[in-house]
């Protein structure tokens, strides 16, 4: 089943509508503090969740931490597809009480809910090797959620949801910063969660995004056209909270933590808070994949087979859309195989297999080296398990054997996703080849350039339409440029006719057949190459409105930017469906960027 098949069924298998939730006092109806209830408090905790000190924090599953409201808080926009899901009236997103909620302040809730939430600690590993020393105590004891709190579970319509704040100030894991998130990045994180989700990728959600009339913090960041690579100015900017929603927020970074601890008995029931957690996991995250009644090997196996199933098709599905993690560290790394932390991500352009938007990214997590870092991840995924099987050496074989395949595994879903965007049975080594090269030396736009194949053009004309260089002009002096622009042309035919071929579409056909065959072949392109992708040159006027207090373009993107498959009204294709301008190329804060906060 394809990403827009999935979406589209699961719109239509939602319950019918009777009544939406559309107050405080019915959301609390439907509240339920797993977390909180199972698991291990820090026992150097302040239950008033007045902690807002950098602090090391040697155990314990979570902090009760109290968010700092932002001051003044103003609408922005809400998710609305997640309110259909949640079964949320989209009332309650600019009511008083809903408001305040999750702008930070949990005075307004009743006295069922809790009045503090809380914050969890989790290891540092970057490309599968593990680092304490950025940790402000050199223990690897002050990592976690620096500005990242959980506030809410609650269970709607059969599912259970974790709602956690962005920007909600200091935690005992801040590391001496101000806990407080900025309107760009915000807004980046609210429109890439919905834009993924629509476009058929597991993922966090955007609930909510309210901006602060009066509170500002400074943070380095780019001069007006500034190429430089790193932040060069310091920028006053509006703060504001978003409110992300998952299954959970278990990462893999956190179980390393408790696996490390347990690893190096760093306390006597280290090992036991591992447990609690990987089985809180799967409680939380793998309930239909794991058999609770068999033992802890068959549990930990399924998990680890369960996960890997998972995170391979997720980096399959991040490849197929151009999107491009740019961090993604143990720490970034949802244990529930999903995509978490949109800080320093982009989709890819001018195709080009290192493509990497965050400044301090390198290599191992650019475009094309994603499968080898997920790998990576899953490996110290596997470890986090170790501990719990150190009497049974024939689980641990099992599970090295499930760790050893990934590439196998990871390899066998790219393929596929591979033939499903080419509209091929499988792939042609020598044709994906050509056309990678191709793709590099022209170069073409990504998104344009599949999108484009999927109308099963008979000439690379249509296809021009995605190309960043004009192999018409005698003289090539665009940027990005192509040299021997004829020769080129005479290859991108040549595979043109190769992939025809191919695909079925080529004129060995009567015309009757060959006009079925091109549309079926299209359509089922199309389910997999969106039309729209959620560019940075988007963002960058619609937060910079925002901070001046229109937030149209937000809404717009958003509107846009939930249905990219769609063939949308003249003039959304205008605006969004084109190439990058050439005077945007190597700016700063657009086409790369460091972490934004």
């Amino acid at each position: 089943m394809t990403p827009k098949q999935t979406q589209q069924e699961n719109q239509e298998n939602l319950p019918e509508k009777h009544s939406a939730i559309s107050s405080l006092e019915e959301l609390a109806n439907v509240v339920d503090y797993s977390l909180m209830r199972t698991l291990k408090r820090d026992p150097d905790a302040r239950t008033n969740g007045i902690d807002h000190a950098p602090r090391q924090v040697f155990s314990g599953h979570y902090v009760p931490v109290k968010p700092t409201p932002i001051e003044n808080p103003e609408y922005v926009a809400h998710g609305r597809a997640l309110f259909r899901d949640l079964g949320f009236d989209d009332s309650l997103a600019r009511s008083d009480g809903f408001v305040r909620l999750f702008s930070g302040d949990l005075s307004v809730v009743p006295e069922t809910m809790s009045h503090v939430g809380w914050a969890s600690g989790y290891a540092l590993s970057i490309y599968g090797t593990e680092f304490d020393r950025q940790c402000p105590f050199q223990t690897g004891n002050g990592y976690g959620d620096g500005r990242a709190l959980s506030i809410l579970e609650v269970v709607t319509r059969g599912q259970r949801w974790e709602m956690q704040l962005k920007g909600a100030g200091r935690t005992p894991y801040c590391r001496g910063a101000d806990g407080r998130a900025v309107l760009r990045s915000s807004v980046r994180e609210f429109l890439a969660q919905e834009h993924m989700h629509a476009l058929g990728i597991p993922t966090s959600r955007s609930l909510s995004l309210y901006v602060s009339k009066t509170e500002t913090v400074d943070r380095p960041w780019y001069s007006e056209g500034s190429e430089a690579m790193n932040p060069d100015t310091l920028v006053r900017e509006p703060v504001a909270i978003s409110t992300r929603v998952a299954p959970s927020f278990i990462r893999v970074g956190q179980l390393e933590l408790f696996s490390r601890r347990a690893r190096k008995q760093a306390h006597p029931t280290a090992r036991e808070e591992l447990k609690a957690l990987v089985s809180h996991l799967i409680d939380r995250e793998y309930a239909e994949d794991v058999d609770r009644e068999a033992g802890v090997r068959e549990q930990m196996i399924s998990l680890a087979l369960a996960f890997r199933d998972r995170l391979t098709s997720l980096v399959a599905d991040w490849i197929r859309v151009g999107y491009c993690q740019g961090n993604f560290n143990s720490d970034n790394c949802a244990a529930g195989g999903f995509t978490l932390d949109y800080g320093p991500f982009g989709f890819i352009e001018a195709f080009d297999l290192y493509f990497q938007p965050w400044t301090g990214g390198g290599r191992h997590f650019c475009f094309s080296n994603q499968p080898a870092a997920a790998e990576r991840n899953f490996r110290t995924f596997c470890t986090t398990l170790r501990p719990l099987l150190d009497d049974d050496p024939e689980a641990i074989e099992q599970l090295d054997a499930i760790q050893d395949d990934f590439a196998k595994v990871m390899g066998e879903k790219l393929e596929r996703m591979w033939a499903s965007k080419l509209g091929l049975a499988s792939v042609d080594a020598e044709l994906f080849a050509e056309l990678q090269t191709l793709m590099t030396t022209t170069p073409v736009d990504y998104t344009l350039f599949f999108h484009e194949l999927s109308n099963v053009p008979d000439s690379i004309e249509p296809l021009k339409k995605s190309f960043y260089a004009d192999l018409d002009a005698a003289d090539v002096s665009s940027k990005p440029s192509v040299q021997n622009s004829r020769a080129t042309s005479e290859r991108w035919s040549e595979w043109l006719a190769k992939w025809r071929s191919l695909a079925g579409v080529d004129d060995n056909k009567s015309a009757t057949e060959l006009a079925q065959a091109r549309d079926d072949i299209s359509k089922a392109m199309k389910r997999v190459n969106p039309k729209y992708t959620l560019r940075e040159w988007f963002l960058v006027p619609a937060y910079q409105k925002a901070a001046a207090g229109d937030y149209s373009a937000i809404r717009e993107l958003q509107e846009v930017m939930t249905q990219p498959y769609a063939e949308q009204s003249e003039a959304v294709e205008e605006k969004y469906y084109r190439l990058k301008p050439s005077s945007l190329f190597h700016v700063g804060g657009v086409s790369h960027y460091s972490c934004s906060s």
